[in-house]
């Protein structure tokens, strides 16, 4: 593991914001953070003495330390001395685009500014910033601490030299940077979970299948091969010994058939609670944080098979 004394800034301390100092953390780095909600410092602490445990059984770098968290009272304080400073507000634009100018000011010229946004372009992003050359959409996912991908998203005036460097600093942080060339709102793979997640609300709202019918159909069906090589490779394998291209000439025709309805439901107060009672009784009265637990245990183990197996079934990096 890398040893350091690298100083980071994180910008607001909600599910992701913790998720990246619990990795930043774990890799050695002294973290400085800052939320103006009341008990984010208490918050934060007691998550990370729950999930340590789940980060050593990760692998943390030998001056990993809790103790290498600060909590200050300003922006400024959190940005000044930080090489990276990842913002993780709420995804509101008008919200957003002021931290991130605050966080511009105080920052020093070689640092780099990461967004956590799913929904908004980092040209958009970098509208009323003095320096937009070093700012960057950076989109982990959760928890973020476990799970490697995080995508990265150079706007208009981003200078291709930062994107190089917020790479490498991902790569010594274990994790695997997607680095996206073309901007779209929700960028590649909130695309991809959006659309599955449309089709199951359907399938909830028609009465076809209940939530926890509809876990169960990807978690002991397709959750299990793309967890290891996503939908491309998986249709590959379907067909055949002549791979994809007997699978485009057998099945192609059925991409024209109206399985799917690409547009949202109507989220009615009815489906709602439909939704919100199916998950409630499938959680089977655990906690959140029991629920999270048992979840981070599942990955630690998946992700060092995925590792073992990845290369077999994809290019290696």
């Amino acid at each position: 593991m890398v040893s350091n004394n690298r100083k980071v800034g994180v910008i607001g301390t909600g599910v992701i914001g913790n998720g990246w100092i619990a990795r930043f953390l774990a890799k050695g780095y002294n973290v400085v953070a800052f939320d103006p909600a009341e008990g984010a410092e208490m918050r934060t602490r007691t998550l990370l003495k729950r999930i340590w445990p789940t980060l050593e059984d990760l692998g943390v770098s030998k001056d990993a330390s809790i103790d290498k968290l600060q909590f200050v009272n300003t922006i400024k304080e959190a940005a000044e001395e930080a090489e990276y400073v990842q913002e993780n507000v709420p995804e509101r634009e008008a919200l957003k685009k002021q931290v991130l100018e605050e966080i511009d000011k105080h920052l020093k010229p070689t640092g780099i500014i990461g967004s956590s946004t799913s929904g908004i372009t980092a040209t958009t992003l970098q509208e009323g910033l003095r320096h937009p050359e070093r700012l960057i959409v950076a989109h982990p996912f959760n928890p973020v601490y476990i799970l490697p991908l995080v995508e990265v998203v150079g706007g208009e005036r981003t200078d291709k030299a930062v994107i190089d460097k917020a790479k490498a600093l991902f790569e010594a942080m274990d994790m695997k940077p997607l680095v996206i060339h073309q901007e779209i709102e929700g960028h590649v793979a909130d695309r991809l979970m959006e659309a599955l997640w449309r089709e199951a609300l359907h399938i909830v709202n028609d009465g076809i299948a209940t939530t926890d019918e509809v876990d169960r159909a990807i978690t002991y069906g397709a959750g299990l091969r793309w967890a290891l090589m996503g939908p491309f490779m998986t249709f590959h394998m379907a067909g055949g010994d002549a791979g994809m291209r007997h699978m485009l000439e057998q099945f192609g025709p059925a991409l024209k058939l109206p399985w799917t309805k690409l547009v949202a439901p109507e989220l009615t107060e009815e489906l709602k609670e439909r939704v919100i009672e199916g998950c409630e009784n499938s959680g089977q009265g655990k906690t959140v944080a029991e629920l999270e637990e048992k979840r981070n245990e599942f990955l630690v183990k998946q992700l060092a098979l995925v590792s073992d197996y990845w290369p077999l079934f994809n290019k290696t990096e």
